[in-house]
């Protein structure tokens, strides 16, 4: 039951990529779903479509997250075979 929530999940997220490239007139996007880990299944989809750069989003986890969880924009930037950009959320100016 799980496994049909997160194809479902997926196959919703799918639509809304498409949708907000759809208005932002990108028009040659190709959306793949792939599971595993995402240090991993990231790698993998550089080296298969032979890619330039991975943009990737940081969490801003702390040293002690980052250290128990692992950060996945770390491990692409030390094993990816190509340049990676990684994009911090912004500060609040409160």
């Amino acid at each position: 039951m799980m496994e049909i929530d997160l194809k479902k999940a997926a196959a919703r997220i799918t639509e809304k990529v498409k949708e907000l490239c759809k208005k932002k007139s990108v028009n040659e996007v190709s959306v793949e779903v792939m599971e595993g880990d995402p240090r991993d299944v990231l790698c993998e989809a550089v080296d298969k479509h032979h890619a330039t750069i991975l943009v990737l989003g940081s969490h801003g986890y702390g040293i002690v997250k980052r250290a128990v969880l692992g950060s996945v924009s770390d491990y692409c930037a030390h094993h990816a075979h190509c340049s990676v950009m990684i994009v911090k959320k912004p500060k609040n100016k409160e």
